[in-house]
């Protein structure tokens, strides 16, 4: 075990009882019982200790013992219904990897955008985003990985070797990749866990819903603006690859494709439910405007379409379905549990008074509302290069509402743009999968990413700062 963890281990647990056992108060006896649990979390959280999920269950356990919450109200956070809209969005992402069906959509994204080296990294950058806009990030960066090295490889078998441009080449296409499937997440309500963290926050504690296309009103053009400028920046900037020649890459997509063969039934039903379930989400208000009885809600699309996967037959006589319920044994199901441990501790927060606290706190300083907005947008984002932005979501999202509240401003003005900043980890290996998965491929280095990292974190800060003055308060 790692040194940190280590530490990490007994730390967490000793911070707890230190705070515990403090002699004076430094809220009241919940809100520093709360903040005991929250500093248990954060420290094993931080090093990774023991898994994020084990972690997320503490609530359960410490909440009644502390009398902070009957453990009955606690466990309702661990089935908030924003968890099983996060399920069905999971078991889609099961059909599509089961059928291949996204490794053929990439593949077509490829072939269409063309194969000169810049068109060829644009084509990688859209196919990864759209992918992760639907299925996890991790597993959008292991299904174009290969794609992307069988291309590098025909530069570094051709007869010039492997050249400078041939070089800046694959790190462009490792970087787009990884940073496409960072910022393809945010565009959709699903794409990426601390959206849903929000969403779940909101719902549960303040009543506030806000639709999967609402959501893309705002999330969708933020991923294409940071995908179009991650872009320029890595192709006409820093990595240029210009008079970069090769003819073989059309060979290998379409090699590749050639591979999976005609569209097979089962794909085409995955994307016929795929297709119903997306069309439900975006035209969900107006099918409840036209129908008012029905009370469609985002979670039970998702939960619709989860069970025709399960449900409907492919083939009836051989008893054959889309899914089988062993196929779940690949879903996430410890990330499930995280959502879970984080409403749990936004409501103990909520609960114990801490929220109420940082908003009294706030209401009494002298705060510009643009600069705190600033100043949270940057530790949300700088922070998240260097813990789980999962966990991150979970402990500061209720702090931010507490700040929102305290400085008169919809909680949702400020909330949004901060949660969309923990999904802007551009700089370092370790913030994210994406960007450790092709760290992992050894053509990128520390430097080159952190090179392209700056400039783009910097860019997403300035564009959160305009969502948070311009566009978020005429949505809402």
């Amino acid at each position: 075990m790692h040194i940190s963890k280590r530490i990490g281990l007994f730390t967490g647990p000793l911070l707890f009882i230190a705070l515990l056992l403090w002699p004076q108060p430094l809220l009241s006896e919940s809100g520093d019982a709360v903040i005991a649990v929250a500093l248990w979390m954060v420290c094993w959280w931080l090093t990774e200790a023991v898994s994020i999920s084990v972690t997320a269950l503490l609530p359960l356990l410490l909440f009644p013992l502390l009398d902070i919450m009957p453990i009955a109200e606690v466990g309702n956070n661990y089935g908030s219904p924003i968890i099983f809209l996060f399920f069905g969005g999971f078991v889609m992402a099961l059909a599509l990897e089961k059928v291949n069906l996204h490794r053929r959509i990439a593949l077509n994204i490829i072939k269409i955008t063309g194969t000169t080296p810049n068109k060829v990294v644009l084509g990688f950058m859209i196919a990864t985003a759209a992918l992760s806009m639907w299925i996890s990030n991790t597993a959008t960066t292991v299904v174009m990985l290969p794609i992307a090295l069988s291309v590098i490889h025909l530069l570094i078998d051709d007869a010039d070797g492997f050249t400078k441009k041939d070089k800046n080449f694959a790190i462009s296409v490792m970087l787009g990749i990884a940073f496409a499937a960072n910022a393809g997440g945010i565009a959709t309500v699903i794409g990426t866990p601390p959206n849903s963290i929000l969403i779940g926050l909101l719902e549960n504690e303040y009543q506030i819903q806000i639709s999967f296309l609402k959501w893309m009103l705002f999330g969708l053009p933020f991923s294409i603006i940071m995908i179009g400028m991650s872009y320029g920046i890595m192709v006409h900037l820093i990595f240029p690859s210009k008079g970069l020649n090769f003819k073989a890459s059309k060979h290998v997509i379409q090699e590749e494709l050639e591979k999976l063969g005609p569209t097979k039934p089962k794909e085409k039903m995955v994307l016929i439910i795929f297709a119903v379930t997306v069309s439900l989400w975006i035209f969900r208000t107006l099918i409840n405007a036209l129908l008012p009885g029905l009370g469609l809600s985002d979670t039970m699309i998702s939960m619709g379409a989860a069970i025709s996967l399960f449900s409907i037959p492919f083939n009836l006589k051989k008893g054959d379905f889309i899914l089988q319920w062993k196929d779940t044994q690949k879903l996430a199901w410890g990330i499930l549990i995280l959502f879970g441990g984080g409403l749990a501790l936004a409501k103990g927060m909520s609960v114990s008074g801490i929220v109420d606290a940082v908003s009294g706190a706030i209401a009494t300083g002298n705060f510009s509302v643009t600069a705190t907005a600033s100043l949270l947008i940057i530790l949300m984002l700088f922070m998240t290069e260097l813990m789980s932005n999962v966990a991150l979501v979970a402990v500061l999202a209720p702090v931010v509402a507490g700040i929102a509240i305290g400085l008169g401003v919809p909680i949702l003005y400020l909330l949004i743009p901060v949660t969309m900043a923990s999904s802007c980890a551009f700089m370092l290996p370790m913030a994210t999968p994406p960007n450790a998965i092709v760290f992992a491929s050894g053509f990128v280095e520390v430097k080159h990413m952190v090179k392209a990292g700056v400039l783009l974190n910097a860019i997403a800060v300035l564009l959160l700062i305009f969502l948070f003055e311009y566009v978020i308060p005429t949505l809402f």
